[in-house]
């Protein structure tokens, strides 16, 4: 099950929110609703995999029982044992599940061997809902969060539906005091409910409508470097609406049912530097192989070539972590070297720089890596680096560019604008009696944004988020 689905939003969210509420809270416990939490969520997972669900219940009794050990053993080397234990349980699945045909397919390659392939699909969400049980595995042991004894409490945190499929991650630590007291409230309700409606705006009103100007990109025979480019506009576009989208919808609901998820984007493509841009971009990945990866490996306190291998080490399971394939490893070790090559000089060339300038980096720098993360294979993705700079190319711009670019410019238009502040920025700087106004009409904007929505669900394809298939 989606949220871009009309099942979800008008048969499961509302019986969901309903069941919820009505759902009693004694002396301001929500173990209860805590409870009701949970069997929707497993419905909900279920609803798409329902033979996955026990793979997914088995990961939550094995990370729930190994943390108890981890917090009896508190002190010993026991407790180490059963930390590393645990992830390795944990990582099992994802493992199995996700990279198994991977390194089959390159043994095979490798030593001409013929091994089999597995023929079983990836368990949606498997990616993250791993981390966050791997965030409770190691910041119990660093002793930066209680056990929970609660095996309940622990499940429906790892299989909390608004944001189990596609993120943000969620560590423990963030959520914990709110699995066991939280507060509700008409205003939060509100607030929720507006940013859902929003990241549901962003996903069927942009991030589509730029998919489909991507997929006409793709299947197009013609060779311009105005083609190559308009494509990988389309599909920065289409990621960031798309993935954000996600993001927002998750937090909305979130806020609904009382819990604080952190923010995961913050306008990545304002950066000014690649540093700046994963600052901004999927921040609650990005943080968490920083936590978890980076500085147990020693971070930047090392020496100089220890220091290039942490940052390749990272940066190449940061792309691996997206997907089992060469081209998200590539992509992965391109933002390492660039952000070495920062590290190193590049950096203070930045700061003496114009603004716009290291804008323009930035924005060529991640424009080349989604060509790496979108292609089929290296050789695709050199074929269209290649166009973008004139090489192998018939014109610079053809018939077909030219009427795409004309056909989506304000689409186009209106997605640039609104992966920048300047909206916000233009909100804060309104008079108190122009914002009356605006708090007026922001019912009516909104309503309108869900109907348009709804309008899309149901005439349009199925679309499901890009980073379902991560």
């Amino acid at each position: 099950m989606v949220f871009s689905n009309p099942s979800f939003l008008y048969y499961f969210l509302p019986i969901t929110l309903i069941l919820y509420f009505i759902t009693p809270m004694p002396n301001d416990s929500p173990r209860y609703r805590n409870l009701t939490l949970f069997v929707m969520s497993i419905i909900f997972y279920a609803w798409g995999e329902p033979s996955y669900v026990f793979l997914m219940a088995a990961q939550c009794v094995s990370a729930w029982f190994f943390g108890l050990l981890i917090e009896r053993f508190r002190g010993r080397k026991a407790s180490k044992a059963m930390m590393i234990v645990s992830a390795c349980v944990s990582l099992s699945g994802l493992l199995f599940f996700k990279y198994t045909n991977f390194f089959i397919t390159n043994i095979n390659s490798l030593f001409s061997t013929e091994i089999p392939l597995i023929s079983l699909l990836m368990p949606i969400g498997i990616s993250f809902y791993t981390f966050q049980i791997l965030s409770y595995t190691f910041d119990l042991y660093r002793g930066d969060t209680d056990v929970q004894r609660n095996p309940l409490y622990f499940s429906m945190y790892v299989t909390l539906f608004p944001q189990l499929i596609a993120g943000p991650i969620v560590r423990y630590v963030d959520v914990a005091r709110e699995i066991k007291k939280r507060e509700h409230s008409v205003a939060r309700f509100a607030k929720g409910a507006r940013r859902f409606i929003i990241g549901l705006g962003k996903k069927m009103l942009l991030a589509n409508l730029f998919g489909e100007l991507v997929a006409i990109c793709k299947d197009s025979s013609e060779r311009s470097v105005l083609f190559a480019w308009l494509y990988i506009i389309a599909f920065a576009l289409q990621i960031y609406f798309d993935f954000s989208a996600y993001s927002d919808m998750a937090i909305g609901l979130g806020s609904i049912l009382g819990f604080n998820f952190r923010e995961n984007f913050d306008y990545p493509y304002i950066a000014d530097s690649i540093t700046d841009f994963w600052r901004r971009w999927h921040m609650s990945l990005s943080s968490w192989f920083r936590d978890y990866v980076y500085i147990p490996l020693g971070g930047n306190r090392v020496k100089a070539l220890r220091f290039v291998l942490n940052i390749m080490v990272v940066w190449m399971l940061t792309g691996f972590w997206h997907g089992a394939d060469w081209n998200f490893i590539l992509w992965g070790g391109f933002f390492g070297v660039m952000l070495l090559i920062e590290k190193s000089f590049l950096s203070k060339a930045l700061e003496k720089s114009i603004k716009p300038l290291r804008h323009i980096y930035v924005i060529v720098v991640v424009l080349i890596s989604w060509v790496f993360f979108d292609a089929e294979g290296f050789g695709q993705s050199f074929t269209t680096i290649g166009r973008m700079f004139g090489a192998g190319v018939d014109s610079i711009a053809g018939k077909d560019a030219l009427y795409y670019l004309w056909s989506y410019a304000i689409p186009l238009l209106l997605g640039i604008i609104g992966s920048t502040p300047l909206l916000k920025r233009f909100a804060n700087s309104l008079s108190d009696n122009e914002r009356s106004i605006l708090t007026v009409l922001e019912p009516i904007v909104l309503l309108l944004i869900l109907a348009a929505s709804t309008a899309k669900m149901v005439n349009g394809s199925f679309n499901p988020f890009i980073y379902f298939r991560f």
